[in-house]
C-alpha cells in the first residue's frame, strides 16, 4: 500500500520519480528539525526539499526556505543565520486545523467572549 500512495500521490511525502532522480543526481545537503531532509543537484543549480510526513511548504524554516530559493548559497548546516533575541522559533500555518487562531467573539471559539465595550442597535 505504501508502494502506491508514494507511486500515485505528491502529497505523502515523496513520489517514485522523485525518489529516481534524487537518487541518481541528488546530494544531501542536510536535515531541519522537523526532520525535511534538503539535496541539490551537482552543481547546485537545482535544489529541493524531501518533506518528513504530509508535504506542506510551511514547515520549513526560513533559514532552509532562503537556501531553497537562492537568497544565500551556504545551507545552515554550513553557515547557520544569527537569530535576534527577540525573535520567536518557526511555526507552521495553523489555518484549518484546531489549533488555529480563534479571535474573541468568534462562532468558531468554544466559550465565546462576551462583548461588553458596545451596545447593540435595536429597532422601534
Amino acid at each position: 500500500m505504501n508502494f502506491l500512495l508514494r507511486m500515485l500521490t505528491w502529497w505523502n511525502g515523496q513520489t517514485l520519480g522523485t525518489q529516481l532522480f534524487t537518487w541518481r543526481k541528488g546530494t544531501r545537503v542536510g536535515e531541519d528539525d522537523r526532520g525535511n531532509i534538503y539535496y541539490q543537484a551537482e552543481g547546485g543549480k537545482r535544489r529541493w526539499v524531501i518533506y518528513n510526513g504530509e508535504v506542506e511548504a510551511s514547515k520549513i524554516s526560513p533559514d532552509w526556505h532562503g537556501w531553497l530559493h537562492f537568497t544565500w548559497d551556504e545551507p545552515p548546516t554550513e553557515r547557520p543565520l544569527a537569530h535576534k533575541s527577540w525573535e520567536q522559533p518557526h511555526q507552521v500555518n495553523l489555518t484549518g486545523t484546531a489549533a488555529a487562531y480563534v479571535p474573541a467573539g468568534s462562532m468558531r471559539r468554544a466559550q465565546p467572549i462576551e462583548r461588553r465595550d458596545y451596545e447593540a442597535w435595536q429597532p422601534e
